[in-house]
């Protein structure tokens, strides 16, 4: 009889299981030439079309909400194509992808590796691309790690990234700064560069070097900078549309253990801060801006939120985003904020419910501006990342007016490929 009872409330817990399962139809993208380092985005004029960029000049589009995918390979013939996607879309049908630099020499004078940061942008779906530039360059030093916005409302785009005097150097005389650019022709020029960073970094490409600056806007125009540095998690702001920033930046919080957390089964794991802005005015949450990250206090690895209500004056204290207590590791966050019904969304891995390194992904949802997140599991079958294959530095996630598009990876027998699932808002109960 025992054993009846334990054999249906197996059967039970495994219905329960799939049941939650088939809630989200999960699809794999692509699994060519071991993609990663994925950024994705949703044409709001369109919902329907969809892109994703991955490493290392890789780019897939879907015309029917991601149900299917066509892969193309990016090219620039001047500049290269090396990695460090990040795509988006303008209100025009064009979409960016931005990426790193491998100037030809024969074509480029004075050309180094990665020595400016490149966007691409198409008006025709992927079919023919309008220009491929650089902007940033600085001599030979490196220009690296890049974020970027479109403003809906001035037609403007900005990007942030790291310049390194010399990238991996050792030497305490080389060091690491924020770099802040604009354009107002859609990408076909740029500003000179803006230092925003008083504290520098080193050059190592860790826990030191100043890193992973993101940009977002305000309902009024407020330009927002955070990123991650020795010292935290570093954020600054203009009101004056670019042409100055408040200086020295403010430190808002400590990310303990430093952003390159150990994570095992993980060459390297990227900790640093994403912000994103509730820029639309007639929102509950108008103004509001929001900070997530991956933190190892106590050496219980979770993804925490920060959030100001006042412009970045003032900052909540940390909410924790996973919703368990497993003491398992929870890494690598990427947020997105749905520009129409303001719910935040914030993909991670997680291995609350696995053994060793096996891996899960999770999606948290919070409907209340922050206050408080429900956690949901996306993908059907745990996989095991390999430090011997580099798993990338980030994941991504889109949503608009309740369709939400996220986008990871998975390794499973030694084949690395990135998947996607078809989410909306209505399922999320």
């Amino acid at each position: 009889m025992l054993r009846s009872l334990i054999t249906i409330a197996t059967m039970f817990n495994i219905t329960m299981f799939l049941n939650a399962q088939q809630k989200f139809k999960i699809i794999k993208v692509s699994d060519k030439d071991e993609p990663e380092e994925v950024s994705i985005a949703i044409n709001p004029k369109n919902p329907a079309q969809i892109v994703i960029g991955a490493n290392i000049d890789q780019l897939y589009l879907s015309n029917d909400t991601g149900k299917t995918w066509k892969y193309q390979k990016l090219e620039c013939d001047s500049f290269g194509v090396y990695g460090d996607p990040v795509v988006l879309w303008d209100t025009t049908n064009t979409f960016y992808y931005f990426h790193l630099s491998s100037p030809n020499p024969k074509w480029v004078k004075d050309a180094h590796w990665i020595d400016r940061i490149v966007v691409q942008s198409s008006s025709d779906f992927g079919k023919s691309f309008n220009y491929c530039v650089g902007f940033g360059k600085n001599a030979s030093k490196a220009q690296d790690k890049h974020w970027t916005y479109y403003d809906k409302n001035t037609n403007q785009l900005f990007a942030t990234w790291t310049q390194f005097d010399k990238y991996g150097s050792k030497d305490t005389k080389d060091s690491s700064v924020i770099l802040f650019a604009m354009s107002e022709d859609n990408g076909k020029t740029w500003s000179q560069a803006m230092r925003l960073s008083h504290y520098a970094g080193d050059c190592k490409d860790s826990d030191e070097t100043v890193e992973g600056a993101t940009p977002s806007i305000g309902p009024n125009g407020e330009i927002y900078v955070a990123w991650a540095a020795k010292q935290g998690i570093m954020f600054t702001s203009s009101l004056d549309g670019g042409k100055t920033f408040t200086y020295p930046e403010k430190r808002i919080d400590t990310i303990n253990g430093g952003w390159e957390m150990p994570v095992k089964g993980l060459f390297r794991c990227n900790s640093m801060p994403f912000m994103v802005c509730d820029n639309q005015t007639k929102s509950k949450y108008s103004g509001n801006i929001y900070i997530c990250f991956g933190d190892e206090k106590d050496n219980d690895k979770n993804i925490w939120l920060l959030k100001s209500i006042d412009g970045g004056k003032t900052w909540s204290k940390r909410i924790k985003v996973n919703d368990d207590n497993s003491q398992k590791e929870q890494f690598m966050p990427f947020m997105t904020i749905d520009p129409v019904t303001s719910y935040l969304y914030i993909l991670f891995y997680d291995r609350r419910s696995t053994v060793g390194t096996n891996t899960d992904v999770y999606l948290a949802v919070s409907k209340d501006g922050g206050n408080s997140f429900k956690n949901y599991k996306l993908n059907k079958k745990s996989f095991q990342p390999r430090p011997f294959i580099f798993f990338g530095d980030y994941i991504g996630i889109s949503a608009y007016n309740n369709i939400i598009r996220p986008v990871w990876m998975e390794l499973h027998k030694i084949k690395l490929a990135i998947y996607t699932a078809l989410i909306n808002a209505k399922d999320l109960k």
